[in-house]
């Protein structure tokens, strides 16, 4: 290969580095395309993702600083362009006249696949609407990384991405997995994970298994374990947490044989207790979610007419 044919803008060589060999890239063809990036350890890469991010005409990244960090440890001399959500609406259709002038885009977000909670989602549909090819670019993907270190069953997920942030629309949010028959993902604030887990130990119940997935890839990757209660009672202790964290729930625990059995602790423990502390009681006790209990107890003093 020539150094015409690996010749970017600007006389930029399209290539890359891997312990000190330089390796060439070739032009890619005019497509849109998706390329994962480490969530944390930089050493999680691909070879494809290193020759797309080299040869690529065009170069459109969340933040050129953070990209520029990847792009430096691998000799890169791609410049990047940002693209994010408060310039989608401007820099979008930029990138889009790149593709209709026949020049190749790569899209990559800070950490891990793009599209994943982030503006990408945008670009990508546009492009397809226009009839651009969109070409993934596979890798990291910290929702994937958590579910497989957390131990928790991944025959069947549910990627939620990011849960409210005021209570009330965050229990709400819960409340419509409940019953979902697969294990739960969701990304979390480190500030707020106290306040989540105790919400879902809530709605979900509290003998639910989970796991906090905190800082993958990174030099304090921590994996901490356990019920729903015991990780929200852990949090609640220990407030000052940092890092980026995924919450990996399990699916939910199998219903009772005889849902009789729920409506007799209920009936029992309504006589003693307010309405919602016997629900919340009755979810200790058969770790059914509070929520539901309290919406079946509610039902029965109807019934009964009290």
């Amino acid at each position: 290969m020539n150094n015409e044919e690996t010749a970017g803008e600007g006389g930029r060589q399209r290539g890359y580095r891997l312990h000190n060999v330089a390796i060439p890239a070739r032009p890619l063809e005019a497509a849109l395309y998706l390329v994962a990036t480490p969530i944390g350890n930089l050493g999680d890469i691909t070879l494809r993702a290193l020759e797309t991010l080299a040869g690529a005409d065009v170069l459109a990244c969340e933040d050129t600083r953070v990209t520029r960090v990847l792009l430096d440890r691998y000799g890169i001399q791609n410049r990047p362009f940002a693209y994010h959500e408060h310039n989608a609406d401007e820099a979008g259709p930029r990138l889009l006249q790149a593709l209709e002038a026949g020049r190749s885009v790569a899209l990559v977000s800070d950490a891990g696949t793009p599209l994943v909670s982030d503006p990408g989602y945008r670009l990508a549909q546009s492009a397809i609407e226009a009839g651009y090819r969109v070409v993934p670019i596979p890798g990291a993907s910290a929702p994937l990384a958590a579910l497989v270190g957390s131990g928790l069953p991944n025959d069947a997920f549910l990627f939620a991405g990011f849960l409210p942030a005021k209570d009330k629309a965050r229990r709400d949010r819960l409340a419509e997995f409940v019953a979902a028959p697969a294990t739960l993902l969701f990304f979390e604030s480190p500030h707020r994970i106290g306040a989540t887990l105790a919400a879902a130990a809530d709605v979900l119940g509290p003998t639910r298994r989970a796991s906090v997935c905190r800082e993958l890839t990174k030099t304090y990757e921590e994996f901490r374990r356990g019920t729903l209660a015991e990780l929200a009672a852990h949090y609640a202790e220990n407030a000052n947490v940092k890092g980026e964290i995924v919450l990996v729930v399990g699916p939910p625990e199998e219903r009772p044989a005889d849902e009789a059995d729920v409506g007799a602790i209920l009936a029992d423990l309504a006589t003693s207790m307010s309405t919602a502390k016997a629900a919340a009681e009755a979810a200790r006790v058969t770790g059914l979610p509070r929520k539901e209990l309290y919406q079946r107890l509610l039902d029965m003093k109807a019934k009964d007419g009290r």
